[in-house]
């Protein structure tokens, strides 16, 4: 709808409560402008021009235009002439002199006036020098300054203000660069020094609007350009890097636009609560989360251009401010390269359009002497401009061929190299597959990074596992990967095992087959391109039988043995699942994951020395178990006598799927108990396995697992792994892996409080109501279709389930008390939670033992989709 001016109103006629109208009404404009596309450079601009005419009126209203010595200036964003929807008015009330009291009132009048148009304002009344010796003690004060932008009153009182700001005397431009800097790499890294966060801020993040803004603020100091326009109109930045630079801001204004569309208050965090609404709004739709991920893709690869073009930039400001333009005497590498201090350049002003594959020459170069930090200035634009006009990936050049496998066969490749060629582009520009995942982003909790950020991070893991300073944290990845005879293999599955995301269809499968035909491409024999298509094709496969997968089950390991072949695999996978695991999510990784990898590794390794037509033998387990457990028990003062009364009470798969450790200190409380109908709670004061151990014995009952599961979850402790058993004279000997919210074992100065709530629930019989608890934030804009599926076993006796659903508070408990409604025997469960969604398979009975009919799985299916709906925010 169309706005009508403040101009229009007299003195007589200003209105509060109109003018708010007025303020509405033009803000509505604005938004549907917005959506049907207008460009929102107008729109930006037009807020600012909107609001000098209301500033203007206003001033003129209460009489200032009559004073000779005071101005009203903007400063900030809005000294630029830029304001979205909620950004702030950032003003100043500028005079000669200290304002009489009775104008002070008047001009404190004038702002109360402008808060009561509900517009968000920064203002500061000071004297020029107030304003000259605040700003040369404050950073952000000086950078307001210099963006301040006559909005009326005394043209001569900003004119000296001016003056003074710009002389060289007020923020040295050489202080003044360092300090932008140091400003910028403590911003940087208050975000990781990652631009892939999962709720970027959109002007703040590194490669955000601030990023741009920094280019301008050490620009107009140091040269006198006043905009982007100018600075390429000097020769700062190229006729190319301008329009770059006003494409990559277009963008980011579009979508900061759109956010603020959506908010009521200021915020510029595009949180997973708006990116729905911020992507509609944009044009990106799509099946579920296309629309989203299509629209970060655009984002995450616009701030890798700001943060590309930032970088090169301020070194070259870097050269032109503080060396005072003089270079430093080049070193000679060869007839392509030279170095020059610590950063490496063509020596050619068109080497890399000229020969192409000269560029991967460039980065051989960087991995064979680690003091090289970077490329210089000139030929980073040399570099961006090749990469730009090639007309085919390097990949179809036969001597590119040649040196990227030199480069992935380099010791020193990974610490560097192919960090860096990811950020300039090349790798991009070698491989059309790794183009297509540059900024692909996943909507969910889990991944924390886009597709290819996380498989650089994963090289870098890789990498780790040469360090012995390591060797606590991935003790068998640092055993294993020094070994490896052909380092590159594992390299080469690493880059390709995400390749295939974004693109439909099984992304293992599709990496797969590129994998496998880009290694033939590259020279090397089919035996390598196998294993490396294998790694690809199952680089899930360990961490989801570790983690969703009864490992103690002897069928699991000699199916997972059968699928892996032979220890060389093995050993390429456990390294690749370790690093995929580590680059996924910085928080994943944990002692309980790396205690069930080690296991599932070692059982594998076992199975497979021993040979797979050799299958471990049950009883044979048993009895080693019980003779280890027996032997620590006599040592405590019991009798063989005790321990076997104790034993016959207890069936096989007690013995099976515990320790003779854990046996032990289980027996030593219940042969020490002078009631056995007393519950038994013990809680272990070692990490186990990297988590808590929880046992729990008592007589059984109804919803007992549920009861447990939610006192646990009371006190915020998460269960990760559950064995659940019943003694021969029906009562329960439930072992319960238990971490704290940070993926912790229990601190031990909480283990008396947990025993006396958990004997309390046991003891007093009843299923626990399970606290309901409002589901976290980030959780609130997740869906998560319900599954239940039953899965294929050779057991005939037991049934094993998985189910997903969304990680909602108490779901485990609902999961539980709904296995008891039904009358199903719970015997096991894995617990894994995976970002938003919970991955849990649970071993089951029937009522009178032995498998669920088909009747049983359906009804149990409706029963959990429908109690898990109630649970859903």
């Amino acid at each position: 709808m169309p706005y009508q001016s403040p101009l229009t109103f007299t003195d007589e006629q200003i209105d509060i409560s109109e003018l708010k109208s007025q303020l509405e009404g033009f803000t509505l404009y604005q938004k549907n402008e917005f959506l049907n596309h207008h460009p929102v450079t107008d729109l930006v601009l037009g807020r600012s021009e909107y609001m000098d005419l209301l500033l203007n009126r206003l001033w003129r209203h209460f009489g200032f235009s009559d004073l000779p010595h005071i101005s009203l200036v903007a400063v900030g964003g809005y000294g630029r002439g830029e304001l979205h929807p909620l950004s702030d008015i950032d003003i100043l009330v500028v005079s000669k002199k200290t304002l009489p009291a009775a104008l002070g009132e008047k001009v404190s009048q004038f702002i109360t006036m402008l808060w009561d148009l509900r517009l968000e304002v920064g203002h500061a009344v000071r004297t020029i020098e107030e304003c000259i010796e605040i700003g040369g003690e404050d950073l952000t004060v000086a950078t307001n300054l210099q963006e301040s932008r006559l909005l009326c009153g005394s043209e001569d009182t900003f004119k000296i203000l001016k003056r003074k700001i710009d002389s060289d005397s007020f923020w040295p431009s050489e202080t003044f660069y360092r300090a932008k800097i140091q400003e910028q790499k403590s911003r940087h890294a208050r975000y990781h020094d990652t631009t892939y966060n999962l709720e970027p801020d959109i002007k703040s993040t590194p490669g955000g609007l601030r990023d741009i803004h920094t280019l301008s603020w050490v620009a107009r100091r140091h040269f006198g350009a006043t905009s982007l326009l100018e600075m390429s109109k000097y020769g700062f930045l190229t006729d190319a890097e301008y329009r770059e630079l006003v494409e990559c801001q277009d963008f980011l204004w579009r979508v900061r636009f759109a956010l603020h569309v959506e908010l009521r208050r200021y915020d510029n965090r595009l949180t997973f609560a708006h990116q729905v609404q911020v992507a509609e709004h944009l044009g990106y739709i799509g099946e579920g989360n296309r629309g989203i991920e299509m629209m970060m893709k655009e984002f995450y690869r616009t701030l890798r251009r700001v943060a590309e073009l930032n970088k090169m930039l301020l070194k070259l400001f870097d050269q032109a401010i503080i060396n005072g333009g003089a270079t430093l005497e080049a070193e000679i590498i060869d007839g392509d390269f030279q170095r020059r201090g610590a950063l490496i350049e063509a020596r050619k002003p068109a080497l890399f359009q000229a020969r192409p594959e000269t560029i991967l020459d460039m980065f051989i170069h960087i991995a064979n002497d680690s003091s090289i930090e970077g490329v210089s200035p000139p030929t980073l634009r040399q570099l961006r401009t090749a990469r730009r006009r090639l007309n085919k990936f390097l990949h179809s050049i036969p001597a590119a061929r040649e040196k990227f496998m030199d480069l992935v066969r380099h010791p020193n490749a990974l610490h560097k190299a192919f960090s860096l060629m990811h950020k300039l582009g090349v790798l991009s520009a070698y491989l059309p597959q790794w183009s297509q995942i540059v900024g692909q982003m996943q909507f969910d909790l889990f991944h924390v990074y886009t597709v290819d950020e996380h498989s650089i991070r994963l090289l870098k893991h890789i990498n780790s596992f040469s360090y012995a300073s390591n060797r606590d944290r991935h003790p068998i990845c640092c055993e294993v990967y020094p070994r490896i005879y052909k380092k590159e293999l594992l390299i080469l599955a690493a880059i390709f095992h995400d390749i295939g995301k974004g693109r439909g269809g099984d992304h293992s499968e599709i990496g797969a087959v590129e994998a496998y035909d880009f290694c033939m491409e590259h020279g090397l024999s089919k035996p390598e391109a196998k294993l490396v298509s294998w790694l690809v094709q199952n680089h899930l496969l360990m961490s989801v039988t570790a983690q969703r997968r009864d490992i103690y089950d002897p069928e699991v390991i000699t199916e997972f043995a059968k699928q892996v072949r032979d220890e060389e695999r093995l050993e390429f996978l456990v390294c690749l699942t370790v690093a995929d695991i580590c680059a996924t999510n910085p928080e994943l990784w944990n002692s309980w994951k790396r205690t069930l990898l080690a296991e599932l590794f070692h059982s594998t390794q076992r199975a497979l020395r021993r040979g797979l037509e050799n299958p471990v033998d049950v009883r044979d387990r048993i009895r080693h178990n019980q003779q280890m457990a027996s032997a620590l028990l006599r040592k405590e003062g019991f009798t063989a006598r005790e321990i076997e009364v104790l034993w016959q009470r207890f069936k096989a798969d007690y013995f099976l799927r515990h320790t003779h450790k854990q046996i032990a200190w289980h027996c030593e409380h219940l042969l020490r108990q002078e009631n056995p109908n007393q519950p038994v709670v013990l809680i272990s004061k070692k990490s186990t396995r990297g988590g808590t151990e929880v046992f729990v014995y008592s007589k059984d009952q109804p919803a007992l697992f549920a009861s447990v599961v939610a006192e646990l979850d009371r006190r915020n402790f998460n269960v990760h792994d559950a064995q659940v058993m019943i003694s021969k004279d029906g009562h329960v000997l439930d072992t319960f892996m238990v971490l704290d919210q940070h993926g912790e074992a229990i601190d031990e100065s909480r283990h008396k409080a947990v025993i006396k709530h958990l004997t309390h629930v046991l003891e007093d019989g009843r299923p626990t109501k399970i606290k309901a608890r409002k589901t976290p934030r980030n959780l609130q804009h997740f869906t998560v279709k319900t599954v239940v599926e039953f899965l294929p076993s050779k057991n005939k006796k037991r049934t094993l389930m998985e189910f997903r659903a969304l990680d909602t508070p108490g779901l485990l408990a609902h999961v539980g008390a709904t296995f008891s409604k039904l009358n199903i025997n719970l015997h096991g469960a894995k617990i894994t939670t995976i970002g938003e969604r919970a991955e849990d398979l649970f071993i089951l009975t029937s009522d009178t033992g032995g498998r669920l009919s088909e009747e049983q799985e359906q009804a149990l299916r409706e029963k959990l989709t429908e109690n898990v709906s109630e649970l859903a925010p």
